[in-house]
């Protein structure tokens, strides 16, 4: 099935997002944990791809297999950063000849020492390469903070709009952990004229480390309120995962009422957090 059309729908949705392993060793836990959560029937759930492309054959197959063992709507990552046009050409018949609807167009992120192509300057040439061959539903990214690269959040906005422009059916969110800096980026968004879908992107924190990660990779703002949790609790694995489902539930609560009806969690292929978001919601989502 179509993202686009799911996301047609008056309802709220919820859709999971999981990681390919960096090894074939790796495949069958993956998997494993990923069949876990696609058990609690998301809408859909992305799989993302490696820095540089480096697991892109992993990302196509635990893609196949959810698709082919869950009847679970998928969507495959897919950067232009190290493939030709060629590759990307061939990546996109090998989901078509899989049944798979749906790509997640990015520009990816550049590896140390990674070899790179020249064929896409930015997502939006890959975009636009998808839509001119195929009749695939193309997701894009957003940075409700501004993109790092970005010289500021209206010249990130600028440029936002041409993606969107060169045939994005809806646009996922970069983790965030207070929800004014969303609608705040949703109200911008809307004025400059972007009218696709929106899904807000949540990632439950569940131990410090992870935490710190987080900032590192993405620069987001942390509340106070929830550095405060962090420290009160990031000492006992538990509590830190319970508060961590809590703090994100409330989140997606706070947004649900708020008129946001497109939730994407960042599941970090962990079954119990998946599980436990679904749980506090299940009333809420029905």
């Amino acid at each position: 099935m179509k993202i686009r059309n799911i996301l047609a729908s008056e309802r709220i949705t919820l859709s999971f997002e999981v990681f390919p392993p960096k090894r074939a060793d790796g495949f069958e836990a993956v998997k494993s944990a990923c069949e876990e959560i696609a058990a609690l029937r998301p809408d859909f759930m992305s799989v993302t791809c490696g820095a540089g492309g480096s697991t892109i054959g992993y990302t196509l197959e635990l893609a196949e297999n959810l698709k082919k063992e869950t009847n679970t709507p998928v969507l495959p990552h897919l950067t232009c950063v190290a493939f030709s046009k060629e590759e990307t050409m061939d990546f996109i018949h090998r989901c078509e000849e899989a049944g798979i609807e749906n790509i997640m167009a990015l520009r990816g992120d550049i590896p140390e020492g990674g070899r790179t192509r020249n064929d896409f300057e930015h997502a939006e040439d890959l975009i636009r390469l998808i839509k001119e061959n195929s009749d695939l539903c193309v997701g894009g990214a957003c940075y409700p903070e501004g993109h790092p690269e970005s010289e500021n959040k209206k010249y990130d906005i600028r440029y936002l709009k041409q993606k969107t422009d060169a045939g994005l059916d809806f646009l996922t969110t970069q983790m965030f952990f207070d929800n004014n800096i969303f609608y705040n980026f949703l109200y911008r968004a809307r004025e400059a004229g972007i009218q696709v879908p929106i899904l807000a992107g949540i990632m439950p924190i569940t131990n410090a480390r992870q935490l710190e990660r987080a900032i590192t990779l993405s620069g987001t703002n942390v509340p106070e309120r929830f550095r405060a949790i962090v420290d009160c609790f990031g000492k006992d694995p538990d509590a830190m995962k319970q508060a961590g489902i809590i703090y994100a539930s409330e989140q997606i609560i706070d947004l649900i009422a708020n008129g946001v009806k497109h939730i994407h969690v960042y599941s970090m292929n962990k079954p119990d957090v998946a599980e436990g978001i679904m749980n506090n919601l299940k009333a809420i989502l029905k």
